[in-house]
């Protein structure tokens, strides 16, 4: 008999045939489980939705963090709020100029699974460099020294249950706080084809606390749609997009023409959110 896992979003979803299930749980937050499929290997879901998967993981997270981190002209200190699979993070490190990473993840329970399953995607969660620290990314983001940090990264889930208030005016206004002068930030804003909504909210929000913000793109076959946006904001004085440095490192999707030409929206975006 075949197993499928079927992710349901609108009217439409994403089905993948399931060749065993190596783990299900749930936290004081989420529901949990680590699948193995046949297409797309190892995949971690939560409440539902899948949040990475082995085989194309690496668009994710590569465009996530490497898109703000060489716009920046310096990047040494870095915040992480979410990513507890430890995928931003294993990007972030690639940069030899970093020299902190502080990863804030509110479930302890998916750091401990994506440890035990996800190793590849994990392991860098051990790096000396980096801080982990459980706790309340919203919280953490209020009280932490203005001017701290260099790049912050949002590795959230949908607004939905502990992350809803990542998407709100009053957080983006305090990352834009606990950057330096030239800080750069970005985040996960779903969709353009499922979450045109949240995008036009995660832009305004954006512009009220950066003089500068952006929405780029990266294709991520696992998520809805197959294409995914992220919003960067910049503190700087420099325009945007840019790319400040190539790449001293493998990557094995991002390049600087990528950086570049993922900043170009489709006109269906570009009328959605106001140009």
């Amino acid at each position: 008999m075949d197993l499928w896992f079927t992710e349901k979003y609108a009217d439409s979803g994403l089905a993948m045939k399931v060749r065993d299930v190596l783990y299900r749980g749930e936290s004081p937050f989420q529901k949990m489980a680590v699948l193995d499929t046949f297409a797309f290997g190892k995949v971690l879901v939560l409440d539902g939705a899948v949040m990475l998967t082995e085989r194309d993981e690496f668009l994710y997270h590569e465009m996530l963090a490497h898109v703000p981190l060489f716009t920046h002209h310096d990047p040494k200190r870095v915040l992480v709020i979410g990513g507890g699979d430890g995928g931003t993070v294993r990007e972030v490190l690639r940069h030899p100029g970093v020299e902190e990473v502080i990863l804030v993840e509110i479930d302890e329970k998916v750091l401990e699974v994506s440890r035990e399953y996800l190793p590849q995607v994990s392991g860098s969660l051990s790096d000396p460099r980096v801080r982990v620290l459980c706790e309340d990314g919203v919280r953490y983001v209020g009280e932490a020294q203005a001017g701290r940090f260099d790049v912050v990264l949002v590795d959230s889930t949908d607004p939905v249950g502990p992350a809803v208030a990542l998407f709100a005016p009053e957080f983006f206004k305090g990352c834009s706080r606990i950057l330096g002068p030239d800080g750069v930030f970005a985040c996960q804003s779903g969709s353009p084809f499922f979450n045109l909504n949240l995008m036009k909210d995660v832009h305004g929000h954006a512009l009220a606390a950066f003089p500068r913000a952006r929405f780029y793109l990266a294709p991520v076959m696992a998520y809805p749609g197959g294409t995914w946006s992220f919003l960067l904001g910049s503190k700087g004085s420099s325009p945007l997009p840019q790319c400040r440095r190539e790449a001293a490192f493998e990557t094995r999707y991002y390049t600087r023409g990528i950086h570049l030409a993922s900043f170009a929206l489709p006109k269906f975006v570009e009328e959605a959110i106001g140009g």
